[in-house]
């Protein structure tokens, strides 16, 4: 019997390079250096700002004037005890909730359309985001002109069916529901492809799953495509509350006439940030008190964001479903509902 030798001379292993202090050092550092200049330019436009505001408003600063005595919280105190700063923040919460909530609403049911397989669904899917795209200031005399008094088409629509005139500028409740619908025109379609996108990424054969057991589309879409849709709706519920209580555009414009920056004449829909404008600048030039405003304000829409979150996380499991709708379990792949058989059993 021959035994053959294998003649090829063994392998040695290549030995294992220590690396060197630059080396570790780029391992530690380099994920520090790349995310650095976000850092720095929110350290120099977003922190700088505000910490320079809040030391303004413990200031009596006067924009024309040359000193600034310090008055540590006596701004405050006076803005709490100003009845103009509580009708325009009433004002500011009235039309954030009249806006944000039906906003909301109808940007799910329209991401819910536009998810199912329409025709021309590129075209519909921009169509959408067109009223984002319009200038404010556009759709402020448009919606202004639709809200009048005289020759508005609202009322005009109203008299038809018997209803007396509305005086949506003169109105404190009607120039609510006005502004809030002007806002809603604007960014429903923004919201809604923001949930499209996130529709888009939850598995098809869940709802598969769901048909098999006999759920239609309502019970699929409150069952599987709203809980998972939670991160996304927090998210939209989050950048409708920044923009909804900073509301300053659409109130200014919809009052257009003598110091629009009042929101009528007895203030009917002035909203927090126009009353800081008011007070910082043009006419009264107090710094230091509109400084005070606009730190209520960021306090404000920290509380109603975090408020917010927390409703928002009670609604629904957030969990992946793995049962159908109807409670049993999902059939294993492959099979018909009945355990796949074990390795070297017949068949």
């Amino acid at each position: 019997m021959t035994v053959q030798l294998d003649a090829r001379p063994p392998v040695v292993p290549a030995p294992q390079r220590t690396p060197g202090r630059f080396s570790r050092l780029d391992t530690r550092l380099s994920p520090y250096l790349y995310i650095a200049p976000f850092f720095l330019l929110f350290a120099v436009f977003g922190v700088y700002p505000l910490a320079y505001t809040f030391w303004v408003s413990l200031h009596d600063w006067d924009l024309l004037g040359v000193d600034h005595p310090f008055v540590g919280a006596d701004n405050y105190t006076r803005l709490l005890a100003d009845a103009d700063f509580w009708h325009a923040l009433v004002n500011t919460l009235g039309i954030f909730v009249i806006s944000t909530v039906p906003q909301l609403l109808a940007a799910l049911w329209l991401a819910n359309l536009l998810n199912r397989g329409l025709r021309a669904r590129t075209g519909w899917r921009m169509a959408v985001l067109v009223p984002n795209v319009t200038s404010t200031a556009a759709v402020a005399i448009v919606f202004g002109v639709i809200f009048g008094r005289e020759f508005g088409m609202i009322n005009w629509l109203l008299d038809l069916v018997g209803v007396d005139a509305i005086g949506w500028k003169s109105n404190r409740f009607a120039s609510w529901v006005a502004i809030s619908a002007m806002v809603d025109w604007r960014w429903t379609g923004y919201n809604a492809l923001i949930l499209l996108a996130a529709m888009q990424a939850i598995p098809r054969d869940l709802y598969e799953s769901a048909s098999i057991d006999g759920a239609n589309r309502a019970r699929q879409f409150w069952s599987i495509t709203v809980p998972l849709l939670k991160p996304t709706i927090i998210f939209c519920a989050i950048i409708a509350t920044i923009g909804g209580l900073q509301l300053f555009t659409e109130p200014r414009l919809f009052h257009s006439g003598t110091n629009p920056i009042r929101g009528g004449p007895m203030r009917e829909s002035q909203t927090l940030t126009m009353y800081m404008f008011e007070n910082a600048f043009a006419p009264h030039y107090n710094f230091g008190y509109g400084s005070a405003v606009a730190w209520l304000l960021f306090a404000l829409i920290a509380i109603v964001a975090a408020v917010n979150v927390l409703l928002l996380r009670r609604l629904g499991g957030s969990e992946r479903p793995t049962k159908g709708t109807s409670g049993a379990e999902r059939p294993r792949k492959g099979t018909s509902g009945a355990e796949r058989p074990q390795k070297g059993t017949a068949r």
